[in-house]
């Protein structure tokens, strides 16, 4: 066939071009024509940021992290979870990305799923609300080194990470079961599980139509031929100086290897859901401790990451990774903190490009040895089929749950808590192996690729000798897909000041202690209590109880208000992390959630309150904040690089206050759980000497069958209060101590209520910052409580103001009415009676009783000091901030 001269050009510039870029692509990594889409689940641990981090260093068009979901039942808190996973992604440039967390749905008995369930407890407690227990979770310390180090990540979360325009907002978030059925919906997506799998295992259970989209599912968890290397004896030491209490196990908890030393925390969190995900029929690869354990953070890699931080966010996880370490327990951090999360991101990243090799079955990839093992979930504890009051799924029911099998392997004994005595034999570790991994042959079993080493490195003369080690500091530290800016870079003009009140020439007031438990209603009265005249009240410090309302790390909400009204000379204490006598005796961080659980976990509590409602980030940026920091000094193993900024804790500064020698004597203001208090009063013989009189917002006194109190989440439980029921024995210990005690009680609190008359009040003027945001926080509040039944409570907030109104307003205009009565606080470990208020004439302690107040008077001395231009706010508002910091100075 005879060509024209045209054609014969083409043909040979077609052939050029195809060589040409043939060439080309001998030197171009092999992009495909679209990107492996990921969707990430995390419970925002510190090593979960070093794989997400990890993972938006990638070339988006080769690998696409479409959606991010939070486990929120265990080592996070979903309102600081969110936000800091919207604060980080915003330094990435990545504010596209969807983030799901929570939801309000529930499970029915019958085991049917409504949509959007939220996660906040494992499938074996969930039922129709965000109330509920903490089996599994109670393995995890609430305070140092756990939960709340995880929600602030150890204070350098407001340090470094920029503040973008995504927040939590209340009935706007969306839900982690949104998230993911909308992401798996719109095209086959890859899964990495880095927390607990509740969240995965529901989506499973409720969309089996949709797993044909789920490409593959990648694990961080489990231990299955594992041996734990913590506690283990070091070279030289003798068995006479070092006990093993964790050397060999399988499984990593170690707050529990004392009842089950098999499990690890990921799969622990929820075993079952863990066995729906891994018996799910999707493929799936685990990368268990196996394999962690052999990539630890080992000093070479420490020394060698601390000289290579040319980005924003190579630097954010090295300051991570040196308070962890600088804070440690013990001095085996090198042997002790593995690359757990980044590890399992970069094992699924190479195996997935890799994966164009379709002959690579056995998950070839550069940074793990693989295998395939059969392994199973174990759920429960033999025998099966026994009922012993442990396992909901069979106990008091006709038929199983989800439609289990009678005597199958979900039928035994489940573990109930860290000292389940089933769990702990008299000699020996412990024998429970829920959330155990375990290799098996039979029907029960799973094929599953498990990675079982780290791979060396290639240059055998390199410092580093893990291959990950190399690729995780390469990729943090390209120059593409970099951070954008941190805190204080952000803003050309960024200036970190104190404002501190010249108080030496000024004759001060009575001094005042309040206790607070951060619910929106002590919000309210703090910034009323910061209003009244020094003249009159001298606040002196302010105590935060984390056994109320909200978590420990919102402590931060409470260092942005001082710092907002310019009372940065205010110290701030933190208080126990559980009630009285409610840690555990053998390893105090860790404790049960007897009383907490009454707490809603979602919509209208701990959500809403560790982020105020949506509305924290509306404060100015305090340069005060929780930290971790800590010295040899106060307990610490070791002094870090800024031990001067450690956080006091609530009897500290008690301490420093009595001790000070001024003389007088101090009122307390309490309006939440009685902890703190009762602490004080019980360790520090001369509290009760110094203690002029307390005021206590909390407890209900009924005269009648229908009074009834407001655990709203207990109803075996009529006559209680919140602030009495979240702390009986502290509530005991302080009501009957002889202080000269004031009650003001939920039903008159109750009468305070109307949001219609504060509102009314507060829109005919607020003229002052203070006032505006006290506004805008009472009209969501009323929002809420008009258009959701989740917030139907709120109203009780309100009533909260009036122990701050009494104790600062003026006598004369709020016409108080008191009257004495003997009472008693029932604690006797009984959920339905305890926190209840007993009139006692024969045993009983005297206090006086708030009866009345004049309610036109107490709105109007609320809503005229908040106007008052006296002791304004100095900084109104982090908008105020932002400008100030993005203009040059005059």
């Amino acid at each position: 066939m005879l060509m024209s001269a045209t054609s014969k050009s083409l043909g040979f510039l077609f052939i050029t071009v195809v060589t040409i870029l043939g060439l080309l692509g001998q030197n171009l990594p092999c992009v495909q024509s679209s990107p492996h889409r990921i969707l990430l689940d995390t419970d925002v641990d510190t090593d979960d940021l070093f794989a997400l981090l990890y993972l938006l260093k990638l070339n988006k068009s080769e690998f696409d992290l479409v959606g991010i979901t939070l486990s929120a039942n265990a080592w996070t808190n979903a309102g600081h979870g969110v936000n800091q996973m919207y604060d980080l992604l915003h330094m990435m440039g990545r504010d596209d990305i969807p983030v799901g967390v929570g939801g309000e749905g529930g499970i029915l008995a019958d085991g049917t799923i409504l949509s959007n369930v939220g996660g906040y407890f494992p499938i074996i407690e969930q039922e129709m609300t965000t109330t509920g227990g903490c089996r599994y979770r109670q393995a995890i310390p609430k305070g140092l080194g756990g939960i709340l180090d995880i929600d602030s990540n150890y204070g350098f979360r407001k340090q470094f990470l920029p503040q973008g325009n995504r927040r939590y907002t209340p009935l706007r978030q969306p839900t982690a079961q949104k998230v993911i059925a909308d992401k798996i919906s719109e095209a086959p997506t890859t899964v990495i599980l880095l927390g607990s799998h509740t969240n995965f295992a529901l989506f499973l259970m409720s969309n089996p139509h949709l797993k044909h989209n789920i490409q593959h599912i990648y694990v961080m968890g489990g231990g299955v031929r594992s041996q734990n290397p913590t506690g283990c004896y070091p070279s030289n030491a003798t068995a006479a100086e070092f006990q093993p209490p964790q050397c060999g196990n399988r499984g990593n908890l170690f707050k529990d290897y004392t009842s089950n030393p098999y499990a690890e925390f990921n799969i622990f969190a929820d075993p079952f859901a863990a066995y729906q995900v891994f018996h799910s029929g999707v493929p799936m690869t685990l990368v268990p401790l196996d394999a962690t354990n052999t990539i630890p953070i080992n000093k070479k890699f420490f020394e060698t990451f601390e000289k290579n931080q040319r980005t924003y966010e190579a630097q954010y996880i090295f300051l991570s990774l040196k308070i962890t370490r600088d804070t440690w327990f013990d001095d085996e951090f090198y042997n002790s903190y593995f690359m757990w999360d980044s590890f399992t991101a970069g094992v699924a990243v190479s195996i997935m490009r890799n994966s164009r090799n379709k002959n690579n079955k056995n998950g070839e990839n550069d940074f793990a040895e693989m295998e395939y093992m059969n392994i199973t979930i174990v759920t429960s504890n033999k025998p099966y089929g026994k009922s012993d009051g442990s396992n909901p799924f069979f106990d008091k029911r006709k038929s199983p749950k989800f439609n289990l099998t009678v005597g199958g392997v979900h039928s035994g004994h489940v573990q109930t808590g860290l000292r389940d005595p089933v769990c702990i034999p008299k000699s020996g570790k412990g024998k429970c192996k829920d959330g155990y991994t375990q290799e098996i042959s039979g029907p029960y079993s799973v094929r599953v690729l498990v990675a079982t080493r780290a791979k060396p490195n290639r240059n055998v003369k390199s410092k580093l000798d893990r291959e990950f080690y190399v690729d995780f500091l390469e990729v943090l530290n390209r120059p593409e897909e970099t951070g954008r800016f941190n805190f204080s870079s952000q803003f050309p003009y960024y200036k970190e000041e104190l404002f501190r009140p010249d108080l030496s020439k000024t004759r001060l007031g009575k001094p005042v202690v309040f206790d607070m438990d951060m619910s929106p209603g002590d919000f309210l009265s703090l910034f009323y209590l910061l209003k009244v005249p020094v003249e009159k009240i001298d606040l002196k410090a302010i105590i935060v109880s984390p056994t109320g309302w909200a978590n420990a790390a919102t402590i931060d909400v409470v260092y942005d208000l001082l710092h907002m009204m310019g009372r940065d000379d205010i110290p701030v204490g933190l208080g126990d992390m559980f009630p009285l006598n409610y840690s555990d005796a053998i390893f105090p961080s860790v404790g049960d959630c007897k009383y907490i659980k009454a707490i809603p976990q979602g919509c209208g509590g701990f959500l809403d309150s560790d982020t105020l409602y949506g509305l924290a980030r509306d404060l100015p940026r305090s340069p005060r904040r929780y930290t971790a920091e800590n010295s040899v000094a106060h307990g610490a193993p070791r002094d870090t690089d800024q031990s001067e900024l450690r956080q006091p804790l609530a009897l500290e500064v008690w301490q420093n206050l009595t001790k000070s020698g001024s003389g007088a004597e101090i009122t307390v203001l309490t309006n939440g759980p009685l902890t703190n208090l009762a602490k004080f009063i019980s360790s520090d013989k001369n509290s009760s000497s110094v203690i002029k009189e307390v005021y206590i917002v909390g407890g209900h006194i009924n005269h009648e069958k229908s009074d009834k109190g407001n655990i709203f989440t207990v109803p075996s439980n009529a006559y209680a209060e919140f602030n009495m029921f979240l702390d009986p024995l502290a509530a005991k210990t302080v009501l009957e101590s002889g202080l000269d005690i004031t009650l003001i009680p939920l039903t008159t609190q109750r009468k305070l209520s109307s949001f219609k008359t504060i509102l009314n009040r507060l829109y005919s003027s607020a003229k002052t910052p203070e006032a505006r945001f006290v506004k805008q926080l009472v009209t969501t509040l009323q929002a809420l409580h008009q258009n959701h039944k989740r917030y139907t409570h709120m109203d009780m907030f309100l009533g909260e103001i009036l122990g701050a109104v009494f104790v600062g307003g003026d006598h004369a205009s709020l016409k108080p009415k008191l009257r004495a009565e003997l009472i008693k606080v029932a604690a006797e470990g009984d959920e339905s009676k305890d926190g209840q208020i007993l009139m006692d004439k024969l045993h009983g302690k005297q206090i006086k009783i708030l009866e009345r107040v004049d309610l036109r008077g107490c709105y109007e001395s609320f809503a005229s000091r908040l106007d008052d231009k006296k002791q304004s706010a100095v900084i109104g508002s982090f908008e105020e901030q932002r400008k100030n910091w993005s203009t040059p100075p005059s």
